[in-house]
């Protein structure tokens, strides 16, 4: 079995074991993958013991058998379309490469499209990822399943808003993708902040993409994105009426504002009715992670003297009323077009 001592060796392995992916990085993320860091960390150190036992060498022995005959057709014809233990195929490097005219021969001599890798991604993942808009069409004239999710939880339309390509996201919206997933796993919205594509963002909003999408890892979008400090997607989900003091344990994206030290996000935050006073699992309020004299806790020191008018607030209170889709419900109100222009915050 070679040198079961090497940490580099192990990591390999104990990746494998835990989450079956043959991407062992701790350090990258992938379309907003999360990978398992401080658990898969951890657990490579009782490996080290582990791997070393020759119950262990036999028992991988056995495994390394089995996987190998599964990879066997003995029928001698092709191989399955899709597996655990499958591997990267022609088509994944077609669509990832956008090599229209080799993915269509390879479509057409009766290859997969809906073959998966060892982390669960398919061709059309590959696709979306890349921005390779012909190559996505073909795949999903094809078959490929529009909503397949990969080991992360990530669907094609979350790859193709990772990738910022508005005109894949176009197509695969066209061909019935989902637009909010299950509760607790990232969005396409998600990864559209996380990549400070507007474009994508005012799509998604508009189609119907959920604003209060809670993720475990990141919170909601627009935590997300006042973490990367896209103030433009911040303002397209403030405007459209995302909550502005959504909590992930505690933390609000004031929070977040705050620890970039991005005095226009705090301003933005605040104007929208951001709640200066707020505090995170650890007691802290957003000031409180600032340096002293810095603009921006001269800021939250300027709103702390200097709360918001009354019309303002008046304006935070209509519109965390009408909540979600606050622009809409508010074009509709039967009042003055001044007003309806000063609470869609134009």
């Amino acid at each position: 079995m070679g040198d079961l001592g090497s940490r580099g060796f192990l990591k390999e392995r104990a990746w494998r074991m835990l989450v079956g992916s043959h991407r062992h990085s701790t350090t990258t993320t992938r379309a907003g993958g999360r990978y398992i860091g401080q658990t898969f960390n951890s657990c490579c150190w009782s490996f080290l013991s582990f791997s070393r036992s020759r119950w262990w060498q036999s028992w991988d022995s056995s495994i390394l058998g089995i996987c190998a005959k599964s990879r066997r057709n003995p029928t001698g014809g092709k191989m399955p379309c899709s597996g655990f233990w499958a591997d990267r195929t022609p088509v994944h490097e077609a669509a990832r490469r956008g090599e229209i005219l080799q993915l269509q021969q390879l479509i057409e001599s009766g290859a997969c499209v809906n073959a998966v890798t060892y982390d669960s991604i398919t061709p059309l993942h590959e696709a979306s990822l890349r921005g390779q808009t012909q190559c996505v069409k073909l795949l999903l004239a094809a078959g490929a399943q529009v909503d397949a999710r990969n080991i992360d939880g990530s669907t094609p339309l979350c790859d193709a808003c990772a990738s910022g390509s508005i005109e894949c996201v176009k197509v695969l919206l066209s061909h019935g993708a989902k637009v909010n997933p299950p509760l607790y796993t990232a969005s396409p919205l998600h990864e559209a902040c996380m990549n400070g594509s507007s474009e994508c963002v005012q799509l998604l909003i508009d189609v119907g993409a959920n604003l209060e999408a809670h993720d475990c890892h990141f919170g909601t979008p627009l935590h997300v994105a006042c973490a990367r400090e896209h103030l433009d997607c911040v303002k397209l989900l403030l405007k459209a009426g995302a909550n502005v003091n959504a909590a992930k344990l505690h933390e609000t994206a004031l929070h977040h504002a705050a620890k970039v030290k991005n005095v226009d996000l705090v301003e933005m935050l605040i104007e929208f009715g951001g709640n200066i006073y707020a505090r995170d699992n650890r007691g802290k309020k957003p000031s409180d992670y600032t340096w002293s004299s810095s603009p921006t806790a001269k800021c939250f020191e300027y709103y702390e003297k200097t709360p918001l008018s009354l019309s303002q607030l008046c304006r935070v209170t209509v519109r965390k009323a009408a909540g979600q889709r606050a622009l809409e419900k508010i074009a509709k109100l039967n009042i003055p077009q001044r007003l309806i222009q000063y609470l869609s915050y134009n």
